[in-house]
């Protein structure tokens, strides 16, 4: 008698569940680290906009509004991947506030962090978001 070789379906159907398991507990740990990525890139962008606010001051004694007089593209301002709008909530002759907006997804998988702020002063919120 000749002794098959192979996969069982019981062999199969827990390698099956084992892939689930790991699949249910890695998802989200990945997921939020994406999200902290997307963040990190809206924060490097918000204080790309403050240098741009800044150098935009020394030439006309006043911040903007309007991210088209900075040199970008659109007001607001979506960045790559459209997971963030950025747009100067408040701009006058001496103060800006700068704000991102998380977009879609990002604002679904990220709510502490929806709506990420900077000043002209420096001041950053919330504290939580800029770690």
């Amino acid at each position: 008698m000749r002794v098959q070789g192979g996969v069982s379906l019981i062999e199969l159907m827990l390698v099956v569940a084992i892939l689930g398991l790991l699949l249910t507990l890695a998802l989200p740990s990945y997921q939020g680290h994406l999200a902290s990525g997307y963040r990190s890139d809206a924060i490097a962008n918000l204080m790309k906009l403050a240098n741009l606010q800044e150098r935009y001051y020394l030439s006309y004694q006043s911040y903007t509004d309007d991210m088209t007089r900075l040199g970008l593209a659109a007001d607001p301002w979506v960045i790559d991947g459209g997971r963030y709008a950025l747009d100067a909530e408040s701009a006058g002759a001496d103060s800006f506030l700068l704000k991102a907006t998380a977009l879609g997804s990002q604002a679904a998988s990220d709510p502490g962090c929806a709506s990420i702020t900077l000043s002209d002063q420096g001041a950053r919120a919330p504290a939580e978001c800029w770690q």
